[in-house]
């Protein structure tokens, strides 16, 4: 694997949610989801599927508020159905951004975003490591 590419990719691809989720918001799993994105500095609205609403409730809501919503599911088997299931309710209402759980899921060894902030530590502190060693 290449780390440091995978590095960009991931930075990149965050750099990109946080000045998305200035005017769109990002539905995700849980409460420790939601940790986590705001430990990367990411605290536009960010709303939670398991949020004691039915999915189908949930997506009515999103596309009487919203035009678009970034997908942030784990990019596990549950995450993958549950991202699914959100795009075909909202089908022709909300605009789905689903690409950047594809670029995690490429480029993290994790299955879950409460997962990216210390992977994303331990891949800077790998890349760096691997650059003062080629350095010295």
């Amino acid at each position: 694997m290449d780390y440091k590419a995978a590095l960009e990719e991931i930075e990149k691809a965050i750099d990109e949610i946080r000045d998305k989720n200035r005017n769109t918001p990002i539905i995700v799993e849980g409460e420790k989801d939601v940790r986590a994105l705001n430990s990367l500095d990411i605290n536009g609205d960010i709303i939670t599927v398991h949020c004691g609403m039915e999915i189908a409730n949930l997506c009515d809501y999103i596309a009487s508020h919203y035009k678009e919503i970034i997908i942030l599911t784990d990019w596990d088997r549950k995450g993958w159905q549950l991202c699914r299931k959100i795009e075909k309710n909202l089908k022709g209402r909300t605009k789905c951004i689903t690409e950047y759980r594809l670029i995690f899921a490429k480029n993290a060894m994790v299955k879950d975003i409460e997962s990216i902030p210390t992977f994303l530590k331990n891949l800077r502190n790998k890349v760096n490591r691997r650059r003062n060693y080629f350095r010295d």
